[in-house]
């Protein structure tokens, strides 16, 4: 079995990647790079079943080989990430919404199965706790820029409904409920990421608004194992499926979490939306997954809790940071020199 991952070189991609070749699959990948990076599937790239092709997903003759040549689509590719949601809003509608019709349409041509992954994002406003895969989707004014995620990846799932339903596209999708792990970022607004590298660096805990909204935290090793048993699950066609975790915890309590687990002397500082991301920012108080659905069909349980999760978070920072002191400190004569 073959398997393309576009967007395989970001967090989740890498992650999903190493599962599949573990598990005797191969795997192609497809990203830009664009915020995916080499260093996350380095260690992959000496596998002889691993390939990699550096490239936008917008790319619609090399999305059509690429498909062509696989067995199972998982389209990861995306805008990701709250500040670039907000700063780059014409960016996020193009990506979302285009690459997911370009990999739709080479997938309808020969019946691949495609897994689309969306969001939690796209529950909006919605009071309905916790939120169900059929339930109403409640997006927020078309001026505040952060809807604009939410109604994309609506919109990415509209597409793969009618595919499925009008073209006979094995389909499923995904909603991915705050994914956490290594080698994930804090540059584009996760806060996981960036609360651990404030804490290990002694630097102020930032909190946005004011830290009483909640949120589940999901470890990436349960989403990676959810999205491969999905895609080989001939049931899960044409169903939308919530992935996560349901234990809530306030961004307030995260942070002190961080505190506890890191035994960072850092205090912790409240910054309003406005002074982040600018006037008309909207959040949602809370997001939380029902996972009756996903349960049901493979078994779905969350395996580790989250001040484990912290734990291997804050490790994964201090081996990287070693890591680059260890780069940082090489002698010059270590240093190999061109010859001419």
């Amino acid at each position: 079995m073959r398997a393309l991952i576009t967007g395989g070189a970001g967090f989740i991609g890498s992650h999903l990647a190493e599962r599949l070749l573990n598990q005797g699959w191969e795997v192609s990948i497809l990203d830009d790079l664009s915020t995916g990076s080499m260093s996350n599937i380095r260690h992959l790239k000496q596998d002889p079943r691993f390939q990699y092709v550096i490239d936008t997903a917008m790319n619609r003759p090399l999305v059509a080989e690429m498909v062509d040549e696989c067995n199972i689509v998982f389209h990861l590719a995306a805008a990701v990430g709250v500040r670039l949601i907000v700063e780059s809003p014409v960016r996020t509608l193009h990506t979302n919404v285009q690459t997911t019709e370009i990999v739709l349409e080479a997938a309808s041509k020969k019946k691949k199965k495609v897994v689309i992954t969306s969001t939690s994002e796209v529950y909006g406003k919605s009071e309905q706790v916790p939120f169900r895969e059929d339930g109403d989707l409640v997006i927020g004014p078309p001026v505040c820029g952060r809807w604009s995620y939410a109604c994309s990846k609506a919109l990415d799932e509209f597409l793969a409904i009618s595919y499925n339903r009008e073209k006979g596209v094995p389909v499923t999708i995904v909603r991915l409920f705050n994914t956490v792990g290594p080698r994930q970022t804090g540059m584009y607004g996760m806060v996981l990421p960036r609360f651990v590298a404030q804490a290990t660096r002694s630097q102020p805990i930032t909190i946005y608004g004011s830290g009483e909204q909640t949120r589940c935290f999901t470890w990436v090793g349960d989403v990676v194992g959810a999205l491969v048993e999905l895609a080989t699950l001939p049931a899960a066609d044409g169903l939308v499926f919530n992935i996560g975790s349901d234990q809530e915890i306030s961004i307030n309590g995260l942070a002190q979490l961080v505190k506890e687990v890191t035994a960072s002397d850092s205090p912790i500082q409240h910054l309003s939306y406005d002074q982040v991301y600018g006037k008309d920012f909207e959040d949602m108080p809370r997001r939380v997954p029902d996972l009756t659905r996903v349960r049901s069909a493979i078994g779905y349980a969350p395996t580790k809790k989250l001040a484990e999760i912290v734990e291997v978070v804050a490790d994964s920072f201090a081996s990287a940071n070693v890591h680059l002191q260890e780069k940082l400190t090489l002698p010059v004569l270590a240093v190999s020199q061109p010859n001419f």
